[in-house]
């Protein structure tokens, strides 16, 4: 029974195969020339490969694309940018405000409020490493050492000296005389551990009043006997009136921006 259907099966593929052919024969005749490939050439400077300012310029834009893909961690990590997101949260949670303000509000919030902070440290790092490095009148090495001291400075003054202790003993480095002596993989990370104690600090004393607002209503909603009715659904409003009346955002800025002084 399947052989008849086997044999047609198989002389329609020999018939398919054949036109195929014949369509390739007539499209590319044998006489045509072969379809050429253009050479594709990514290189950078005069391509001679013994001039050694080609590589150096090569470097260059290398170390630039690598601190461009780096630059949001250096802005969250060298920064007052940590502190700020984490107790912009805490407000957040805190209201209970679900997704509001949203993500890219709290977010652009805390950059510029970054710049705010950082503006007197950046300043010191265009006067001192930038412009003149732009200008050639120091070398690269030189530039980021000095663009790295104001950094270092602002980072230090805000670390916890147990936090700094604690990765200097981890490292197993000798004891450092002073500040100079501390290498940056050993502050940064104390720089960021002491923000986020710091920042907690700040968000639980942000979360007390509001958990005082939570526990009243739903003491209330018990004692009339409302056990279905949610007590978060009564207490925001209260909770979003309490921060409005005491101007919540001017409090919490100010209480962020002076803690770096």
């Amino acid at each position: 029974m399947n052989r008849p259907r086997i044999a047609i099966t198989y002389r329609l593929s020999l018939i398919l195969l054949l036109v195929i052919v014949l369509v390739a024969i007539f499209i590319f005749p044998a006489s045509a020339e072969p379809m050429q490939i253009p050479n594709i050439n990514l290189q950078i400077g005069d391509g001679t490969g013994d001039n050694p300012q080609n590589l150096s310029t090569a470097l260059q834009l290398v170390i630039l694309l690598t601190v461009l893909a780096l630059a949001p961690a250096i802005l969250i990590m060298l920064t007052s940018f940590i502190r700020i997101i984490v107790v912009m949260g805490f407000i957040r949670t805190s209201l209970a405000t679900q997704q509001m303000p949203p993500n890219q509000v709290l977010i652009g919030l805390a950059l510029f409020l970054t710049f705010f902070v950082m503006a007197p440290t950046f300043q010191q790092v265009n006067n001192q490493a930038l412009q003149p490095y732009l200008k050639s009148e120091i070398n690269q090495e030189t530039a980021f050492k000095k663009g790295m001291q104001p950094i270092r400075e602002f980072m230090f003054k805000q670390t916890r000296e147990k936090d700094l202790a604690l990765f200097v003993k981890m490292s197993e480095m000798k004891r450092p005389r002073n500040f100079d002596d501390i290498p940056n993989y050993v502050l940064i990370p104390s720089f960021v551990i002491s923000e986020l104690k710091t920042a907690f600090q700040i968000g639980f004393v942000i979360f007390v009043p509001f958990l005082v607002i939570d526990m009243v209503v739903a003491s209330a909603l018990m004692s009339m006997g409302m056990m279905m009715l949610p007590p978060m659904m009564i207490s925001l409003p209260f909770k979003i009136l309490l921060f409005v009346l005491v101007d919540g955002w001017n409090l919490v800025i100010q209480s962020l921006v002076l803690s770096f002084k």
